[in-house]
């Protein structure tokens, strides 16, 4: 990928499939800036709607949805057009559902929360030969990141029910409240 516009100067179309709209309408903002044409659905049967009304060059996909899997999405949106190059978000990073996301034909997994960086530099490590050598463009979440997503994750899950997630989480309830009052470490 050289850019957003193509040969045409016809800009390049990301979908951008996700039910956090917060998180969906950051992203899009932050890809329109970068020269692409954006469009949002928040779940399957939307972004399949808009696929077949104009097939997406790329498409990003969280893997957690309310209705139906990202899993689904990608399934149904290769189903549409096989060349769209389909990337999957998720705050559960899983080594199984990376795989499937990739059976089904997704082009990358990444994990969230990421950025229209991540996101296209995702796409440009998929256009590039697996053995090109380079150095890494991933700066792994510490430790500490990754405990403070998943208490949020969770928390979110538990539709913001503090000692339901407690629960989940096997920690105290006001464990997690402290945890929950820090700010999101690096």
């Amino acid at each position: 990928m050289t850019g957003a516009a193509s040969n045409n100067e016809h800009p390049e179309s990301i979908l951008l499939v996700d039910d956090d709209q917060v998180f969906r309408n950051r992203l899009a903002r932050a890809l329109e800036a970068r020269g692409y044409e954006v469009r949002q659905a928040s779940e399957l049967d939307e972004a399949v709607a808009l696929a077949r009304e104009d097939s997406p060059e790329r498409a990003v996909v969280d893997l957690k949805m309310p209705k139906h899997s990202g899993l689904e999405v990608v399934q149904a949106l290769k189903e549409i057009d096989s060349t769209t190059k389909i990337i999957v978000l998720t705050g559960y990073g899983s080594i199984a559902t990376a795989v499937d996301a990739m059976k089904l034909g997704a082009t990358s997994y990444l994990a969230k929360p990421a950025d229209a960086d991540d996101v296209l530099n995702a796409f440009r490590r998929d256009d590039e030969h697996p053995l090109t050598p380079g150095k890494p463009r991933y700066d792994p979440p510490s430790l500490a990141r990754a405990e403070w997503e998943h208490i949020n994750r969770v928390l979110s899950d538990c539709g913001g029910n503090i000692s339901e997630a407690a629960r989940q989480l096997g920690i105290h309830r006001r464990s997690l409240q402290r945890k929950l009052q820090k700010y999101a470490p690096r």
